[in-house]
């Protein structure tokens, strides 16, 4: 029993996705309508990304690239902004929740073994920050950007334009708050990372072309077949670690938000909701059931892309739940430090709150 409460506590979001997916089940019985709820195309460039990311991670490629970049600094403001900098670009690159899977331990592996652990907590949250206010200016940054460029059909001119704005915000304040960091020297250890490089080339290739299938420029089904064969070939490990549990909350938030969509007293709630504002209304949709659902829910509801885009990246930021990004990051920095849950709660509310703020009244004023 306390295995299966762990587990469910581990992947809380898939658990409650499924119950949401049930419960809306028995209201509206499964029939052929539910073959339209699902996005394959979303699915299976999800599913290619995180594949072909997993097989670079087990390169140690970015692993070999953060430790390069950290030995140039030599104070804690130095080393620390350059974590911050790479998870920014990395969550640009990768999911946002793969860019700190990938980046947090290494920030803690520098601090441990500086003595500097005390500025843990600032930095994973600024790392959090990072992960899911920078990933927001690529369709497959952040997984919501993804469904909701595939759902919508928009264009790569449409989709930088709308998110390039809150994008250059949020870096800004991200870097100007790396500067609370101190200045104090310190030595980094060495500790280097082997990458086959010719390895590193075709796992290179085939996440171009998954960055091809979501910008539609490869049949979805073309390059899922070419990315599963190779990595088949090339590295198993990278098809086993693709988080499934992700691939599954997808699937039953489109059960969920499909059956609500059929709805009529769900409907008219949130055609009045989203008369009040699109941008504001999703991101306080997130607050409560996190940004990913939030976008699958409400894109049923409304056409303003544009608002909706800028809404569930923007919401991410403010409570824990508003990110799944944001509950890897607490659950990483609650192993190291297992009495540090209160403290980074508090401090993680008050930066990600004021994120939130500043950025709502921003683009609120930018979108008119």
């Amino acid at each position: 029993m306390s295995k299966i409460l762990c587990w469910c506590r581990a992947n809380a979001m898939l658990v409650i996705s499924l119950l949401a997916a049930a419960a809306t089940a028995f209201l509206v019985p499964p029939d052929r309508d539910y073959l339209g709820y699902y996005d394959l195309k979303t699915l299976s460039c999800l599913f290619s990304v995180l594949a072909v990311v997993g097989a670079l991670r087990d390169l140690h490629i970015f692993s070999a690239l953060s430790q390069r970049m950290v030995r140039t600094f030599s104070t804690v403001r130095g080393v620390c902004t350059a974590l911050v900098v790479i998870t920014m670009f990395g969550s640009m690159l990768l999911t946002n929740d793969t860019a700190l899977l990938t980046f947090l331990p290494l920030g803690w592996f520098v601090l441990s073994s500086t003595g500097q652990e005390k500025h843990a907590a600032f930095l994973f949250i600024l790392q959090n920050c990072a992960a899911n206010l920078c990933g927001m200016i690529t369709p497959f940054g952040n997984p919501q950007n993804l469904y909701l460029f595939s759902y919508y059909g928009l264009s790569a001119k449409m989709f930088f334009s709308v998110m390039l704005p809150p994008f250059v915000l949020s870096a800004v304040l991200i870097l100007l708050c790396c500067l609370a960091f101190p200045k104090d020297r310190l030595s980094v250890p060495e500790a280097q990372a082997a990458v086959a490089s010719r390895q590193a080339a075709v796992y290179g290739g085939l996440f171009c072309l998954a960055v091809a299938m979501v910008l539609r420029l490869v049949p979805y089904v073309l390059g899922l077949t070419v990315i599963v064969l190779a990595l088949w070939f090339l590295d198993r490990h990278a098809l086993k670690t693709v988080d499934w549990g992700l691939l599954a909350t997808f699937a039953a938030f489109f059960t969920f938000s499909g059956n609500l969509a059929r709805m009529e007293p769900v409907r008219v709630l949130f055609a009045r909701l989203l008369a009040h504002g699109t941008m504001l209304i999703s991101a306080l949709t997130c607050q409560i059931i996190s940004n990913v659902p939030a976008a699958i829910l409400l894109s049923r509801f409304t056409q303003d892309a544009r608002a909706l885009l800028v809404g569930v990246n923007v919401g991410g930021a403010g409570t824990l739940v508003a990110s799944l990004a944001s509950l890897i990051t607490f659950r990483e920095y609650t192993r190291r430090v297992p009495n540090g849950g209160k403290h980074f709660l508090f401090l993680f509310s008050g930066i990600s709150f004021a994120f939130l703020i500043i950025l709502l009244t921003a683009m609120s004023v930018a979108m008119g």
